[in-house]
């Protein structure tokens, strides 16, 4: 970027890879360096953990309170009940009031491990659109934000269009979302001087539609940044595996999987992510990104500790790379490996190693499971599996039994 930044936070932004656009990069530094300024990002509470795919905003909400400011996490209680359409091919399967508050309650747990939440000015603080969303009246509504929206303006918005370019159906429920999420703005900035909002790339429609209404209806001069929408370098969508989303929650995934999804880094991805995912000094990023042979597996043992410790602490950090020493190194079995355990019941006339495979979380299917085992990625108790139709019966569990797909996917069965 030409702009040299003045603010901590924009220059952060700036060096580590955070910063895709702002409306007013200038203007929204200038606010920065004059005082504590509260920001947003929201969370619909579509699943009862955040993922990977997440956890590069929730670092720009760290990095934000890291350099004197006021994070907000706003939790789309109402929004969740409409479903963001942004560029999703479909309408989102909608909540019940019950399943929203769960997925609130776990969504929370992850905030608390990287957020500072108080009554102090720069403490964090935790709000639910719900609780202004709930009590709109319809036409009220319409008549005094309604009137602000071009139907011709929003179906502009690449979000939108490109679901009507490919004739797939847009209800006008999800067709309200940018006129609910707009309104969020407008509030938090009544409630709680709220200047800035950020999110991912994908929700620039609709940070701008929030900037814009807020203009109009409550004279604000306010701001809108958002992060770029990462993929690895093989082209994969961020925070998915073979196994499916990253959770951040332990009970959803272990801290031992997590570690091991950062240590299976590309090469080409360490130092980026390093920057992105840590608090390490930059320089240090590049050079430990910088590596090549043996040397780049160290740099990935330190992201996948760095970025373990932040999400589940320091101890589970230093578990996760003494069991994937325990496995990788001397051949063990590991105490923190992923488990399926089996009751005497399940057994009763023996499971084939394939289902195993699909049971431990190692395949998704039985046809994966097959397929796994046909092109000779299959191991159990490090001998190759060549047979997919193989029965294990309780005899075969009297000691632990460790399934490995692949080079560095491992889980154990026991029996009950």
């Amino acid at each position: 970027m030409t702009y040299t930044p003045k603010s901590d936070f924009i220059r952060i932004m700036s060096e580590r890879g955070f910063l895709a656009d702002c409306t007013d990069l200038q203007g929204l530094d200038e606010a920065l360096i004059k005082g504590v300024v509260p920001a947003y990002i929201g969370y619909d509470a579509t699943a009862k953990s955040l993922h990977v795919g997440h956890l590069l905003n929730i670092m720009v909400l760290r990095w934000f309170q890291k350099t004197g400011h006021k994070p907000i996490t706003l939790m789309g209680g109402g929004t969740t009940k409409v479903g963001d359409p942004s560029f999703r091919s479909e309408e989102r399967p909608l909540l019940d009031a019950a399943a929203i508050e769960s997925n609130i309650n776990g969504m929370q747990q992850v905030f608390a491990k990287y957020l500072t939440y108080g009554d102090g000015p720069k403490d964090a603080i935790m709000l639910n659109n719900a609780e202004w969303l709930d009590g709109l009246n319809y036409l009220d509504f319409l008549r005094d934000v309604g009137r602000h929206f071009s139907v011709n303006r929003m179906l502009s918005f690449e979000s939108v269009k490109s679901r009507l370019d490919r004739e797939q159906s847009l209800s006008f429920l999800e067709f309200n979302y940018m006129i609910l999420q707009a309104y969020d703005f407008v509030e938090i900035y009544r409630r709680h001087g709220c200047l800035l909002q950020m999110g991912g790339s994908d929700q620039w429609g609709n940070i701008v539609n929030g900037i814009d209404l807020a203009r109009r209806i409550a004279d604000a001069d306010i701001f809108g940044l958002t992060t770029p929408l990462l993929t690895t370098s093989d082209g994969r969508k961020m925070g998915k595996s073979q196994g499916g989303a990253i959770w951040l929650n332990a009970d959803m995934l272990s801290p031992y999987e997590f570690w091991q999804f950062w240590r299976n880094t590309t090469d080409a991805d360490v130092g980026r992510f390093l920057k992105l995912y840590t608090e390490m000094p930059v320089e240090e990023c590049d050079r430990l990104g910088a590596l090549e042979g043996a040397e780049i597996n160290a740099a990935k043992i330190i992201l996948a500790n760095e970025v373990t410790r932040l999400c589940h602490g320091d101890e589970a950090a230093q578990a996760a790379e003494a069991t994937a020493r325990e496995v990788f190194e001397k051949g063990g079995l590991g105490d923190d490996l992923p488990t399926l355990t089996l009751a005497a019941s399940d057994l009763t006339d023996g499971i084939s190693i394939s289902q195993l495979f699909v049971r431990a979380g190692l395949a998704k299917s039985g046809k994966d499971a097959k397929r796994l085992i046909a092109e000779g990625g299959a191991r159990a108790n490090d001998m190759a599996v060549t047979d997919a139709g193989q029965m294990i019966g309780a005899d075969d569990l009297a000691a632990p039994l460790k399934l490995t797909a692949g080079k560095k996917r491992h889980a154990l069965v026991t029996l009950g």
